[in-house]
């Protein structure tokens, strides 16, 4: 079926229904993010402690899904070249989906570290189409454009919250042995409910985001139009960027694993969990306008730093009022870096290099996080524990946010 050369003026979303398309879009987020990726921080311990892993191990879990994620993210920028973004979305959300089905039936390491990969590389095509989506839906308006960002990748809060509900719950009502494997396959089922939402965000959109570039709307000139980024102009927020993935990950695998090491409960855990996803949420809200404002570096460096802050305080005390506020200031901020990103690469690149601009962040992103998990897990297993690695991710952060501090708008 063709698009049309040009839309209709009703085929651009009015304010309100533009929140909804957000909203809905926003699952993509969550199932990329906030359970294929970050519901395993809650499978951590109970699959440690089940198959005798070591943190080493454990975090290599995530390190290979962060390489699956890279490579994932390598080949979006060729399949958008064939596909609708849409398509490429829909897609992604499928192959996640089945892959963590995947994750329940096996107990060896080996099949469990390719699920992780194959599942890293489904979850790109999801989070980078969705963000071209959700730029694009920006574009459409303006004054909106720092809120719809926010909307989406908030979404990944949803995940997260949900995981912290649904996998202690299943966890305790699942036969033995390996009782986390139930976990593996009601996250699928969410995984399953997500992929269900996209589809109305996916249809409107892929014909809603060609529609600019085809009729010379908000596109820039062929004559005048780069035929690629500059990418030595970006060098500081994409090596930013990509401390922050090394930084912000090994917090996001490990932290659960430390509070039960601190003697946390299972209802202290979902609480905590729970709390981080919706900070995330409402965080779309919180740093709206910072996006709108910032062209440069400095939403990154800021983002950056405050969040080094929260990754320190849980390796410097147990104390309970402390890891709450931890994990509120955590949430509050780590998807605003991401959303930060992509407003930097709407702010200062044409149209017609949205894709490759988000794609690249979304390279060094990965690339970042294939070295946190497994080098934070190498400093637990030695003197100082699971605190020590925390500092370690702090100290990334805080010299990502130094080194974000130097990019200027193009």
């Amino acid at each position: 079926m063709s698009v049309p050369s040009q839309p209709a003026p009703s085929s651009v979303p009015s304010p309100f229904r533009s929140v909804w398309l957000a909203v809905a879009l926003s699952m993509g987020a969550a199932l990329s993010l906030g359970i294929t990726r970050f519901a395993y921080a809650l499978l951590l311990p109970p699959m440690r402690e089940d198959l005798g892993w070591s943190y080493t191990l454990a975090g290599a879990m995530n390190t290979v899904n962060a390489l699956g994620y890279l490579l994932g993210a390598l080949a979006t920028p060729l399949l958008l070249r064939r596909m609708a973004p849409g398509a490429v979305l829909m897609t992604g959300a499928v192959m996640a989906t089945v892959f963590m089905a995947l994750s329940g039936f096996f107990a060896q390491a080996a099949p469990l570290l390719v699920q992780r990969l194959l599942a890293g590389g489904a979850s790109a095509l999801v989070f980078v189409a969705g963000g071209l989506l959700a730029a694009r839906l920006g574009a459409q308006v303006p004054g909106r454009s720092g809120l719809l960002l926010g909307l989406y990748y908030g979404g990944t809060g949803w995940g997260i919250s949900l995981s912290a509900l649904l996998v202690p719950a299943v966890l305790a009502a699942a036969p033995e042995p390996h009782s986390w494997t139930w976990a593996w396959w009601a996250l699928a089922l969410a995984c399953v409910c997500a992929t269900a939402a996209l589809v109305w965000p996916a249809r409107v959109l892929s014909g809603l985001a060609l529609a600019p570039v085809a009729a010379g709307a908000g596109a820039t000139p062929a004559a005048t139009s780069p035929e690629r980024v500059r990418w030595r102009a970006l060098a500081p927020a994409l090596l930013g960027y990509g401390l922050f993935g090394v930084g912000y990950i090994g917090y996001m695998t490990f932290v659960v694993a430390l509070l039960r090491e601190q003697g946390r409960g299972a209802g202290e855990v979902t609480l905590f969990y729970a709390l981080l996803g919706l900070a995330v949420v409402a965080s779309s809200r919180v740093w709206a306008g910072l996006l709108d404002r910032s062209r440069g570096g400095e939403a990154l460096a800021r983002l950056n730093a405050l969040l080094g802050v929260a990754t320190l305080l849980p390796a410097l005390t147990g104390a309970w009022p402390v890891v709450l506020a931890s994990g509120l200031l955590f949430g509050g901020v780590f998807l605003s870096v991401v959303a930060s990103t992509t407003a930097l690469v709407r702010h200062n690149l044409p149209q017609v290099l949205w894709a490759s601009g988000i794609s690249a962040f979304t390279i060094v992103f990965a690339a970042g996080q294939i070295v946190g998990p497994t080098v934070v897990g190498w400093i637990a297993d030695g003197p100082g524990g699971l605190a020590r690695g925390l500092v370690f991710s702090a100290c990334a952060l805080w010299l990502g946010a130094l080194v974000a501090w130097r990019q200027r708008p193009l």
